[in-house]
């Protein structure tokens, strides 16, 4: 059954009959043109109607996922773009650019690592250069692997990835994004469920996604007096590249059975919730974090 975001069904069996995954199993960071079943990022369905026109985003980890429907999305609401991506991720990253395109919307890819600070202060100054300023940074990137043993296998090395990736690069991105977003200007954030209920196999993880949650919040008080709205996305199990690279195979095929829902969630179906955020239609929301989770509830 063709997915239609606006046609009334059953959202349980809006992605067809629900029977798992098939078997498998990708290297990090994983690509969307081996998934299967592909993910859908709303090409067919997203429908914009101007509640970003002339608006310029950042979207890091746009090459794929959440961070692709979040940048196709931006783009038909009418919005120009800049995503961010690893080195290896670039085909995946041309797609999206691509979609932007076909948007009627300037896009632009920057590749590179924001575990590294001067990159992302040089990716937000390639923004401000390209697209001529900075009204929203949607920091949707993120790095996890699951373990398990728990935290007898989480090494340092391991760690410190997944705090710079999660944490570091999102404090380097908003410093370095402040400066030149305008009163209007948003930051959006991606927490997680692992936030609320933790994973024993994904400890690190969920540590960061809870700090990202605390970090909105004071980030949001701060920022208020400046007319920038800090708010956060919280996903729970939703089908992306990361899934199969980073996850044991007998777990990618019941990934997201646990939801009341019954499934995992598409990119499609959070980046309403990033419009929602980086919109006027929230122009007195900030601090706040929406789950969009398939029914598990964040507390």
């Amino acid at each position: 059954m063709e997915n239609d975001q606006y046609t009334q069904q059953d959202p349980a069996r809006q992605y067809g009959q629900r029977d798992g995954q098939p078997v498998q199993q990708q290297e990090h960071p994983g690509h969307t043109g081996d998934m299967r079943p592909q993910p859908d990022h709303g090409e067919r369905t997203y429908r914009g109607s101007g509640r970003l026109a002339g608006k310029r985003a950042v979207v890091t980890g746009g090459d794929s996922g959440i961070g692709r429907a979040v940048a196709l999305a931006f783009a038909r609401e009418g919005a120009d773009v800049l995503i961010s991506y690893l080195d290896e991720e670039e085909a995946d990253a041309q797609q999206t650019l691509r979609l932007v395109a076909d948007a009627g919307r300037r896009g632009v890819g920057m590749p590179g690592d924001i575990t590294d600070e001067d990159h992302c202060k040089l990716l937000i100054e390639r923004a401000v250069a390209e697209l001529g300023g900075i009204d929203i940074l949607a920091n949707v990137a993120g790095y996890q692997m699951s373990q398990s043993d728990g935290l007898a296998g989480i090494d340092t090395a391991q760690l410190d990835r997944v705090f710079r990736t999660n944490i570091y690069a999102m404090f380097w991105l908003c410093k370095a994004a402040i400066p030149h977003l305008p009163a209007g200007g948003t930051i959006i954030n991606t927490t997680s469920i692992q936030a609320y209920d933790p994973s024993p196999q994904l400890m690190d993880y969920a540590a960061t996604k809870a700090a990202i949650v605390n970090v909105t919040k004071s980030l949001a008080a701060n920022l208020a007096d400046r007319g920038i709205r800090v708010n956060a996305v919280a996903p729970g199990a939703v089908w992306t590249p990361l899934i199969p690279a980073t996850m044991p195979p007998e777990a990618v095929e019941s990934f997201g059975d646990n939801s009341p829902i019954g499934r995992p969630g598409q990119p499609a179906e959070l980046a309403p919730a990033y419009v929602f955020f980086a919109s006027q239609e929230s122009s007195f929301v900030t601090g706040e974090i929406l789950g969009v989770t398939g029914g598990r509830p964040i507390s």
